[in-house]
């Protein structure tokens, strides 16, 4: 039997607050809301009482955020795709649409591919003239630590901002070249990626510094992971950092830390990280 899970967040602002609404089918839903930085920003934690899927399971996120309203919204834990039986596909689909001076931050932990899993980890975000994003996506291999690897089996990714970049991939476990090639992933296990996007060009100024922030913050890191790390302006309207590391904590904490930079540089804000991420 597979579940389907559906969850709608609407952020909007009203008197200098952002407020989050919520409806939800299924065991999807917002748990907290919280203010941690004051009203204008609303932190929302997001979870999946399952805590994974299995082939022909769905979840589907939707999220709009209005005129001037900003939002973070997190997870408490990673989301889990274990084996699929018959080869049926999990899905988790998140879609976000946000209005002319809006801001999103949608930071959820990371998602593992157990071995023998069939998923596919969708994301597309849509952006008004003057709208802003933060995200990341973090893809864990098996579970090199608990002696399971990922041996086999098939994990999709499909990240957009609508009408400006789009990246598909399909990682698939016997795919030699893919997994262990130095054009590929060189035998690292977790893959992370970073985007910043507007809904109109950065300016030139703005962007480059924005890059040099997280220049620096490469510089600072392991050889290891300071060699497998990289940023760039993909786009006029996008930022994207991208890391390889045999496991996840290390991956993690780089794209924490430049969240933190392109946060200060970008919205002048200080790094005001959920309350969970330090549980």
């Amino acid at each position: 039997m597979s579940w389907r899970a559906e969850l709608s967040l609407d952020l909007s602002l009203a008197q200098g607050r952002s407020v989050a609404r919520y409806r939800h089918d299924g065991p999807l839903r917002i748990l907290q809301t919280l203010y941690p930085e004051g009203d204008a920003i609303c932190h929302n934690v997001l979870v999946h009482p399952p805590g994974g899927l299995v082939g022909g399971d769905t979840l589907s996120v939707q999220m709009t955020v209005g005129e001037g309203a900003h939002g973070l919204v997190t997870t408490p834990g990673a989301t889990r795709f274990y084996r699929s039986e018959a080869g049926a596909r999990a899905t988790q689909q998140v879609k976000a649409s946000l209005a002319p001076g809006a801001r999103l931050e949608w930071l959820p932990l990371e998602a593992i591919a157990y071995p023998g899993c069939a998923a596919l980890n969708e994301a597309r975000f849509s952006l008004a003239p003057g709208a802003e994003l933060l995200t990341w996506d973090i893809t864990a291999l098996g579970l090199p630590a608990a002696g399971a690897p990922f041996g086999h089996g098939e994990f999709a990714q499909h990240l957009e901002v609508e009408g400006v970049w789009l990246e598909r991939g399909l990682i698939r476990a016997d795919d030699e070249l893919l997994m262990n090639s130095p054009l590929g992933l060189a035998g690292q296990r977790c893959l992370a990626t970073l985007v910043f996007a507007a809904g109109e060009a950065i300016a030139k100024e703005r962007q480059q510094r924005a890059l040099d922030a997280v220049r620096a913050l490469i510089e600072a890191q392991p050889p290891e992971l300071r060699e497998r790390s990289g940023v760039t302006a993909a786009h006029p309207q996008v930022l994207v950092l991208r890391t390889l590391s045999a496991v996840t904590e290390p991956s993690l904490l780089l794209l924490r830390q430049c969240w933190a930079a392109w946060r200060q540089e970008l919205w002048g804000l200080s790094a005001a990280p959920p309350r969970l991420w330090a549980m």
